[in-house]
Parts: C-alpha cells; structure tokens; sequence
C-alpha cells in the first residue's frame, strides 16, 4: 500500500483547500485517533468518498492528533487514498476554529458540506450515518444535477 499523504495545514490552509474549485460537494471532517465516535463513524467517511468522488465530491479529513505519527497508521488501516490533513501545532485550538468555523464548538466528530462554491451547506457535530452523510451530499449535489 503507498504511504499516506498527510499534509500539516492551519485554518487558512484548510479555508483554500474547501475553496478550490473543482469540486461540486466538499465534506470536511474533524476528526482524532482518540475520539471514540470518529473512529465509529470513519468507514462511512471512506465509502462516501469512494461512491461520489466521480459525482464530484471532494472529501477533506482533518486530524487533531498531536503527531502524525499517531493519525497515519490509522488511515492506512481504514484505506484512506486520498491526501488527508493533519491539525497544525503551530495555530492554537481555539483560533483555528475561529478562523475555520465559528460555529463548530470544538466538539469531536464535525462535519462541515459545503457546495462547490466553498459556501457552507451542513454542519453538525456529533457521529453520524452513512445515509445521513449521503443524504447531505445529495442535497447539496442536487441543483448540479439538473438538465438531464
């Protein structure tokens, strides 16, 4: 298996990332190691990724672990094959997400759907399903669907 691509990224990093164009639907994902329900709702992460990214869907993981050491065997394991990102030591917890999503509580899962446009569509915290992240995705890759 090749090696994970794990890039260190800060806020703004991130911000650019959900904003290059390309995409119709983009999921980004707080996540950690540590974090119980992350790893529970991961696999569902991964085969949503598998199932639309030809639909458009780009899937951005964020890890909080402290060292990348620790996040990268895990998305090997759960055969991550996409470059993932990695929560940056250099930016504090609470600017990050100041500057990322005001809204997010720091709370662990948070999943952040934005449309193509880089325009927040969805946005909770908490683990999720498989059919309630699809159900998102869809909604926000519906008005793309049109004249078909």
């Amino acid at each position: 298996m090749a090696d994970v691509v794990l890039h260190e990224t800060t806020a703004q990093d991130l911000l650019k990332t959900v904003r290059t164009p390309g995409a119709k639907v983009v999921v980004v994902n707080m996540w950690a190691t540590w974090c119980v329900p992350c790893r529970e709702e991961f696999p569902d992460l991964v085969n949503l990724e598998r199932n639309y990214r030809d639909h458009g869907l780009r899937m951005v993981l964020v890890s909080w672990d402290a060292e990348a050491a620790v996040a990268r065997p895990f998305l090997a394991k759960q055969g991550v094959g996409f470059p993932s990102h990695l929560k940056t030591s250099q930016q504090g917890d609470t600017k990050f997400i100041e500057e990322f999503e005001p809204q997010w509580s720091g709370a662990f899962p948070a999943t952040m759907i934005y449309d193509g446009a880089g325009k927040l569509r969805h946005f909770w915290e908490g683990k999720r399903s498989y059919a309630e992240f699809e159900e998102k995705v869809l909604d926000v890759l519906k008005p793309n669907q049109t004249g078909g």
